[in-house]
């Protein structure tokens, strides 16, 4: 099976959502979420660190053709490298 490359090349067949459990223990300087579901699933996160929140629309909540389903992925995805190229300018 060919892997599934992003036009941006960015190969993405072994990305999966995970779960704050398997980061347990560990300490981040900033903790970044992107979608209300993460800010309301995750409303403390353990330990000391800076948390952050912007609110993306869920590409996954997009109606329509293939065509502009991966359309509205793709606008996310782009608006997420956006807000993460100027967080991490300030940061």
């Amino acid at each position: 099976m060919r892997p599934f490359v992003e036009p941006i090349g960015i190969d993405i067949s072994s990305n999966r959502s995970k779960s704050i459990e398997e980061f347990a223990g560990e300490t981040f300087d900033h903790v970044l979420t992107v979608c209300d579901n993460a800010r309301e699933s995750c409303p403390v996160y353990p330990g000391h660190t800076n948390r952050l929140h912007h609110s993306f629309d869920d590409p996954a909540a997009a109606q329509g053709a293939e065509d502009d389903r991966l359309s509205a992925f793709r606008r996310v995805r782009d608006q997420i490298k956006d807000y993460l190229l100027t967080f991490s300018a300030k940061a």
